[in-house]
């Protein structure tokens, strides 16, 4: 914990004089903890995009998300739909 610049107590998850690198995994390892450990399983995704590798948390309201972005949820749907055009 640090309190500074007249800031209220707050944490710090690397040293404030570590290289960029070192905080932002610092940072990243701390919320992927957060994360892991404050949400429902079943609110973590891959995404459905087959050449898509992304993880995501499933924020929406029914808990249904299968891509991790608007993107990849467009290409696939584009994908399908001229996969069928062709078939006619």
């Amino acid at each position: 914990m640090s309190t500074h610049d007249g800031q209220p107590p707050h944490l710090h998850y690397a040293d404030e004089n570590a290289d960029v690198v070192t905080r932002v995994r610092a940072a990243t390892a701390a919320g992927l903890a957060l994360v892991l450990t404050e949400t429902d399983p079943c609110r973590l995704g891959r995404c459905s995009a087959p050449d898509c590798r992304a993880v995501f948390v499933d924020v929406s309201r029914n808990g249904r998300r299968a891509y991790c972005s608007r993107l990849c949820a467009t290409r696939v749907h584009v994908s399908a739909h001229r996969d069928r055009t062709r078939r006619r």
